[in-house]
């Protein structure tokens, strides 16, 4: 699997990445995805997946999002589908999950503003045969390339509901305009008005206490972002490239750097259990970031004023590391960011 992600980045996503930038996440590149079966890479092999240990699937993350980080996000928001139905006893698991292990649907997520608790941003309320969904998706990936998506709202009772439902424009659900971001503006990002959208009882994948379900999204929160990692390389890449003076020796200190802060927060990310040394795992994703900010910036140095050219990597890999810097982010990593930020003054 990560043979294939390498070939996936060198022949199809790295030579595209500054249009895909400007343009946007082609067809072409998601249709290469699922060709290459990593869409099933955290799924049963009983369902045609590849039932990869969490390594690889980091690994592959690294690679992909640092040879093109808008088409690794547009399909990085499947494999929580996946690894939701693989662990699922509800019927809805043998309707979609060797499709989408196979690549044959992509799915796509809209939960992160549960995170807001208790605030409502989405509720979900029973109706006969199934429940009602109303609210606004602040932040939907892969409109317009995804097959479904898994929906998270809200109940009365504060418990958590996920379900699935199909990617398109109906009645109860209407996608915004794309959103204008200042990076991976490529990935089709949308908001999504939720007005009475209605899904039947066999389309729910989850059904629990809000706490529950937060308490893993903690933890997974807390873990450093492979594709921090991946972006860093890539950025260390352009700059040992560019020939500048001190260049190399730049990129080979924050490469060490790197290197450490990987084998430690991927030792903790692999800790059996929830809840295990959360303050450890925060600093480490601070300590990423860190070196992120730093691989980036150093390329857009070493390329001087060329570097602020939107045709430049450098210029495209540190807008990337901003946003990685918020993706994913909880308010206990913003609170951990924002303290190790406060230590440079």
């Amino acid at each position: 699997m990560v043979e294939r992600a390498r070939r996936l980045a060198a022949d199809v996503l790295a030579p595209a990445a500054q249009r895909v930038d400007q343009e946007g996440v082609p067809a072409s590149h998601i249709d290469a995805v699922k060709r290459s079966g990593l869409l099933g890479l955290n799924a049963p092999t009983a369902y045609g997946g590849a039932a990869a240990p969490a390594a690889v699937a980091r690994e592959t993350a690294e690679i992909l999002a640092g040879a093109c980080c808008s088409t690794w996000f547009v399909q990085t928001q499947h494999h929580t589908p996946v690894s939701t139905l693989a662990a699922s006893d509800r019927p809805v698991r043998e309707r979609l999950l060797r499709p989408l292990a196979t690549g044959a649907l992509l799915s796509g997520v809209a939960f992160s503003y549960l995170r807001a608790f208790p605030r409502v941003v989405v509720r979900a309320t029973p109706e006969p045969g199934g429940w009602r969904f109303d609210g606004r998706v602040p932040w939907y990936t892969g409109w317009g390339l995804n097959d479904v998506m898994m929906l998270g709202g809200l109940t009365d009772d504060g418990e958590v509901l996920f379900g699935f439902t199909e990617a398109r424009a109906r009645p109860g659900l209407r996608p915004s305009a794309p959103l204008r971001l200042a990076a991976l503006g490529a990935s089709h990002t949308v908001a999504l008005d939720l007005a009475g959208l209605w899904l039947p009882d066999d389309a729910v994948v989850l059904h629990v206490p809000y706490e529950e379900w937060a308490a893993t999204d903690r933890t997974r929160s807390a873990n450093t972002s492979p594709a921090v990692l991946g972006v860093a390389r890539a950025a260390l890449g352009v700059l040992a490239g560019s020939g500048a003076a001190g260049a190399a020796e730049t990129a080979q200190a924050l490469h060490v750097r790197l290197d450490g802060i990987r084998a430690a927060a991927y030792a903790l990310a692999d800790l059996p259990g929830t809840g295990e040394r959360i303050g450890e795992r925060l600093a480490l994703r601070t300590e990423a970031y860190d070196v992120l900010r730093a691989a980036t910036t150093a390329a857009v140095v070493a390329g001087g004023g060329r570097a602020m050219g939107l045709d430049s990597p450098a210029q495209r890999l540190a807008r990337e590391g901003l946003f990685l810097q918020v993706q994913g982010q909880t308010a206990d990593v913003r609170a951990a960011q924002l303290a190790a930020l406060a230590a440079f003054s």
